[in-house]
């Protein structure tokens, strides 16, 4: 699970990182608003919790935009403002929880895995996108009805073309993503991982659906959209 931390108070930022981290969570952390807003668009997270007091874009700024944008990942705000007034404000701009500092990180923790049972609650067991379904629960994906075998790295990278189908994905992305790690161009694992998983979901098939967009990244395109 992938929690985005968008805190300026370095000591807190830090502290909230590491307790995440160590109950077994990803972390990423962002310092201000406008980089908080970007993380949380440009990637894909389970959680974000979120500062009211922020530099250059406010939390109710943030959470106003990602909204806008579709993006309904749960959102914790984690503020210092206590006054009901703002813990309604929070509410009604679409937070689904409102914790005051200071804080006991048990508490934090506790409401952090309760919003995640309730967003997983909530997912679509079945992805389907074109002819393509993809199992959640059973790890299974077939083609016009076809069983395809995929190995473990192969269907979470499905999974996330399949999620963001007709978006370019770039290989930073996919990286941080699939594998958890920082984009070196230096290697072709996304490259051969892409390859064997076009091999198996595209050849014997058409329309082709898993297309490289050079230069980019990768895209898997429904023919809806060409």
């Amino acid at each position: 699970m992938k929690i985005l931390v968008v805190e300026d108070e370095p000591k807190t930022g830090d502290y909230l990182k590491q307790g995440l981290a160590e109950a077994g969570f990803v972390v990423d952390l962002a310092r201000n608003g406008p980089d908080g807003l970007h993380q949380a668009t440009s990637e894909d997270y389970d959680l974000v919790i979120l500062d009211v007091m922020l530099p250059g874009l406010d939390g109710w700024g943030v959470l106003r935009s990602l909204r806008k944008e579709g993006r309904m990942m749960p959102v914790l705000f984690l503020t210092a403002r206590s006054q009901v007034e703002d813990r309604v404000k929070g509410l009604e701009l679409g937070a689904d929880d409102y914790l005051v500092k200071p804080f006991a990180f048990s508490e934090l923790l506790a409401r952090v895995r309760t919003l995640l049972r309730r967003g997983r609650a909530t997912e679509p067991e079945v992805l389907r996108v074109a002819d393509v379904e993809l199992d959640l629960l059973r790890r299974r994906v077939h083609r016009a009805g076809k069983r395809i075998d995929l190995t473990a790295k192969e269907f979470l990278l499905l999974e996330l073309l399949m999620r963001r189908h007709d978006e370019v994905l770039p290989r930073s992305l996919i990286a941080s993503q699939v594998w958890d790690m920082n984009f070196d161009s230096d290697t072709n694992v996304i490259e051969v991982a892409v390859r064997r998983l076009r091999a198996k979901i595209d050849d014997g098939f058409e329309p082709k659906l898993i297309q490289t967009v050079r230069g980019m990244g990768y895209v898997l395109e429904t023919p809806e959209t060409r």
